[in-house]
């Protein structure tokens, strides 16, 4: 499967009979799917196939889909209000003795108010029917060509995240392989610490000293931070490789980076360390926010 991001644009436009219609779909970053779907009045019956199609191709991402509707051929229909007829014969037969009995003219009826009404012909069913297939398969093809895009930016983010990988593989091996983490120079150091604590201090146990000495050097250790690291880089690279959507997934892996760099930043006692460890949370805020865009 292949990455995709949550940012997109797509529109796609054709005609059906005297009709002519354009979908436009947008796409953000999103914690979930979620679609707001604008129909033009008379199509809300469309909505629950849309979002069933949305659904099988999206997993994530806040969806605008819009539909527009417009008619090239119009066609009126005179349209006869028949209660406003009958009230309007049912008056003339009651003035029968008092005015002239003659027939009515046509003028005369289309000058009454609200007698005759002229609208838009409306289709037939099957037309109608038709239609909907049509703009159901125009929405189609708009998600397709939108997965389409999206898919592109996700190749890109592939590129830019795994680039952000290696170099945080980069710094954990300059961690682990610094000189000040080498046991002779950790030794060397520690005896040039107790040598200074015992000629300055009287009376404390040089012993006592030792097995302090022994316990911090062990909290200051690297080495399981180091390993997390490791496995963090691994599973990144797992994730980018299976593709499909596992923003979520890297979005945890980088909350897990973010917490070994801080760990090593605070137990360094090295210069290069700390410098490599201040690097390492400049390059995991860049990979956590380029994963805030994977689907």
């Amino acid at each position: 499967m292949t990455l995709q991001s949550m940012t997109g644009f797509s529109r796609s436009e054709g005609n059906s009979g005297r009709h002519r219609w354009v979908w436009e779909l947008r796409s953000v970053n999103g914690k979930g799917l979620d679609m707001r779907l604008r129909l033009p009045p008379g199509m809300e019956v469309l909505e629950v196939e849309v979002r069933r199609l949305a659904g099988e191709s999206l997993v994530r991402g806040n969806i605008q889909a819009s539909l527009s509707v417009s008619v090239t051929d119009n066609r009126l229909e005179a349209v006869v209000n028949r209660e406003t007829l009958d009230a309007v014969m049912m008056l003339k037969t009651e003035l029968g003795g008092i005015i002239a009995d003659g027939p009515m003219s046509f003028d005369t009826l289309l000058s009454i108010r609200g007698l005759i009404d002229f609208r838009e012909a409306e289709d037939d069913e099957d037309t109608r029917t038709k239609r909907e297939q049509e703009l159901l398969a125009g929405f189609g093809d708009a998600l397709t060509k939108l997965k389409e895009m999206r898919e592109r930016e996700g190749a890109a983010l592939f590129t830019v995240l795994s680039s952000h990988i290696d170099r945080i593989a980069e710094l954990a091996a300059i961690v682990e392989n610094d000189p000040s983490r080498q046991p002779d120079k950790i030794a060397a150091r520690l005896s040039a610490q107790l040598a200074q604590l015992g000629d300055g201090v009287h009376g404390l146990d040089r012993d006592r000293l030792h097995a302090e000495a022994a316990l911090l050097a062990t909290k200051a250790d690297l080495r399981e931070e180091i390993d997390r690291l490791g496995a963090h880089v691994v599973a990144s690279r797992e994730l980018l490789k299976k593709g499909g959507p596992v923003g979520r997934k890297l979005d945890f892996i980088a909350q897990e980076f973010n917490r070994e760099s801080n760990t090593i930043c605070s137990k360094s006692n090295a210069v290069a360390v700390t410098e490599a460890g201040i690097e390492l949370k400049v390059v995991i805020d860049q990979f956590r926010e380029q994963v805030q865009n994977l689907e």
